[in-house]
């Protein structure tokens, strides 16, 4: 289970250390992809292909279907770890999170976020300050 909140750097190689405790999670493989509200997912394999199975079974006729798992899964790629627990995170998942040498490595339960430092602060205080509205919205969802 991935939980917490953990500020890295991203080095001139486009390498970004994850934190230790999650390292043992990922040794079978990882994968890194383009997440919502401008942050980037990292996932498990097998959270990754659960994701993807439901991806892919979704109807083909449907645009909004279509744009969601196109989003996901070609924006996707293998992240391994390296001898120090490091991955690598292409330019263009970078650009697509505004990710700049700053980040902030978020555990959500069955993922990861990475986030900009900057861009996490300003969600962070907007969720924070409507913290009371979200939580009715999940009370009808019956969280």
């Amino acid at each position: 289970m991935f939980i917490g909140e953990y500020a890295h750097t991203i080095d001139d190689k486009s390498r970004l250390a994850i934190p230790i405790k999650f390292r043992g999670y990922l040794l079978k493989g990882a994968v890194v992809t383009k997440g919502l509200d401008n942050c980037l997912f990292l996932f498990t394999k097998v959270e990754w292909q659960k994701l993807a199975e439901k991806l892919a079974n979704l109807p083909l006729s449907q645009s909004n279907t279509r744009a969601f798992a196109r989003l996901m899964l070609a924006g996707a790629m293998d992240a391994g770890l390296d001898k120090q627990g490091r991955i690598i995170l292409p330019e263009y998942l970078q650009k697509f999170a505004g990710l700049k040498k700053q980040v902030i490595v978020a555990g959500l339960y069955n993922r990861l976020e990475i986030w900009d430092e900057s861009m996490w602060a300003k969600y962070k205080a907007s969720t924070e300050k409507n913290s009371e509205e979200i939580a009715e919205r999940m009370g009808e969802l019956g969280v």
